[in-house]
């Protein structure tokens, strides 16, 4: 395994709770040891929901890096949330710089974060219900929506992490 020469961590964010869990459970011991440490991790849209210890889309368990679960979104949206969507600003971070209020980013989700600690939450947007979309702490970062299918604004989300990881 390569992780301890990792710069950083990316959880990628295609598939389901039970799944992604179950693929890294032979990796969680060294992955949580490293964040630890202060490896910068980026969760994107599953990644995000695996820092959260369960999920109603499946059994598994997540990394338990935020107390939290991980729901489904509501029978009266059309799910998956698939399309362009907003961010609302809660609070500034690394991640986040060069990031308008109200940018655009593409989701493509069935569930979604609640945390425990609403101080994690950085971004949230709306799609009938309210959710995070952007959540951090420390050298822990995630997105609901997937940065790298979201244009310029995407990739400064990337650019982002990408430096925080050089420091």
């Amino acid at each position: 395994m390569q992780l301890e020469n990792a710069d950083a961590i990316v959880l990628p964010g295609v598939g389901s709770f039970s799944a992604g869990s179950k693929n890294l459970a032979p990796f969680k011991e060294k992955i949580l040891e490293l964040i630890t440490d202060g490896l910068p991790v980026l969760g994107v849209c599953l990644g995000m929901q695996l820092f959260f210890p369960e999920s109603e889309e499946g059994e598994g368990k997540g990394l338990a890096l935020f107390k939290g679960k991980n729901v489904r979104l509501p029978s009266s949206v059309k799910v998956p949330h698939m399309g362009w969507n907003t961010l609302h600003m809660m609070r500034q971070n690394k991640l986040l710089e060069g990031i308008q209020d109200e940018a655009y980013f593409y989701f493509v989700h069935s569930c979604y974060p609640i945390p425990m600690d609403m101080g994690i939450v950085c971004a949230e947007t709306t799609y009938r219900v309210t959710f995070a979309s952007v959540v951090a702490k420390q050298n822990i970062y995630g997105t609901q929506f997937h940065p790298e299918k979201s244009g310029e604004s995407g990739l400064r989300i990337l650019r982002n992490f990408i430096g925080i990881a050089k420091r």
